[in-house]
């Protein structure tokens, strides 16, 4: 296993009583740093949270939160509090976000309007549609045995995603697709005449201090609302704090307490996957990871093991990304791969490429242009233990 470097944090403030200040606490350029006992936690407990995540080498860094303060973070050898990740599907999450705020500016009616109000293309038999069938993972839209994963390879995603016909009735069964997500993009640029990302900086991202960041695009210029956005454990977090306060940041309402109250409503239960033995649940393009007396639970999940858990009762945030290396840029640009990507299926692709980096016969970070994960980064253990893990972050969050 690598060795881990944990971050050593100062006391946070004290008041002139000499009694912790357990005020609510919203970060400015950088996040106000306390102790677990000033907050009333446990240190044991949350340490025991990390060596979990820790178990697994695919995790690059982790940090923890509390009433809007930073207690603990570890990062893994060669990384640190600047290093970026990328959130694969956690950004649903984050381009979700827009719908609510286009709701509360009126550019957008109700969740649950039909899609074909605002794209023509869907005056079909994709006509029944709703927005909120969409962010349910419930559209009914072609999912296919690749789930999609090949529109990743496209040159042009919000292309492919238009030409995706009915499959089955809308509203009816839970099916993760990228698809619904990509389609954010062009309902967001209909209503606002904006692009999707520009959307995203300026009603979220910059309200928040959520700047040091990579939004990507594919090659033809459209914002990839179905995944990948760039940037480190610290800022991730901004997200995450924002859904556990409501929609609020520092007294401005950012995105409508109802409609963070809708997403953080559960829609689907029992949801299980190959890769995590747990029942999990599904709503508004959140995933629910507990749901019951203990704790409510919702996190932004992407592919590989990347987290951000949201607990509002008890105002914590946790977030774990695993190991990355950015390739630069922020528009894909597949270069001479470009003439792999529709043969086999994804993971010969994958494997071919890193076959390919290693040989040098194509660089990764010189070659290309695409956010990548390799198997350095990919989750076992995390997922294996998830369910030891929520359990931790519940202990963990409990004074």
């Amino acid at each position: 296993m690598n060795r881990l470097r944990a971050a050593i944090l100062v006391p946070g403030l004290i008041s002139g009583l000499g009694f912790a200040d357990t005020a609510e606490h919203f970060p400015a350029e950088n996040w106000l740093e306390a102790s677990a006992e000033e907050v009333n936690l446990d240190q044991s407990k949350i340490d025991r949270l990390f060596d979990l995540s820790f178990a697994d080498d695919a995790t690059q860094g982790a940090a923890f939160f509390k009433d809007g303060r930073l207690i603990t973070e570890r990062y893994a050898e060669g990384f640190d509090k600047d290093s970026h990740g990328t959130s694969w599907s956690m950004a649903k999450s984050f381009y979700a976000a827009l719908i609510g705020i286009s709701i509360d500016r009126g550019e957008i009616a109700s969740l649950d309007d039909p899609v074909a109000n605002y794209l023509d293309y869907f005056n079909d038999e994709r006509r029944e549609i709703t927005i909120r069938q969409i962010l349910n993972m419930t559209s009914g839209l072609d999912f296919p045995s690749h789930e999609h994963e090949d529109m990743f390879f496209s040159s042009d995603h919000l292309a492919y995603a238009r030409d995706v016909g009915v499959e089955k009735k809308a509203g009816q069964l839970f099916e993760y697709n990228n698809v619904n997500s990509m389609l954010l993009a062009d309902i967001l640029l209909q209503v606002t005449g904006v692009p999707a990302d520009k959307l995203l900086a300026d009603r979220i991202f910059n309200k928040i201090g959520l700047t040091d960041v990579v939004l990507w695009q594919d090659a033809a210029g459209n914002p990839l609302t179905y995944c990948c956005v760039d940037t480190t454990v610290r800022q991730y977090s901004r997200f995450g704090l924002l859904f556990a306060r409501n929609g609020n940041w520092n007294g401005e309402q950012i995105i409508s307490s109802d409609y963070v109250d809708e997403t953080f409503t559960k829609v689907w239960d029992s949801l299980n996957s190959s890769t995590i033995n747990q029942d999990r649940g599904y709503g508004m393009h959140w995933w629910i990871s507990s749901h019951d007396e203990r704790a409510v639970i919702f996190n932004a999940s992407g592919k590989f093991g990347q987290y951000i858990f949201v607990d509002r009762t008890n105002d914590v945030v946790f977030t774990r990304i695993t190991k990355y290396y950015s390739t630069g840029g922020s528009k894909q640009d597949w270069g001479s791969l470009r003439y792999i990507n529709w043969f086999g299926s994804i993971e010969f692709r994958v494997a071919l490429a890193e076959f390919l980096d290693w040989t040098g016969l194509i660089k990764m970070q010189a070659d290309i242009k695409t956010p990548v994960t390799f198997e350095e980064g990919t989750s076992e253990e995390f997922f294996r233990d998830y369910s030891e893990i929520v359990d931790a972050l519940i202990e963990a969050s409990k004074s």
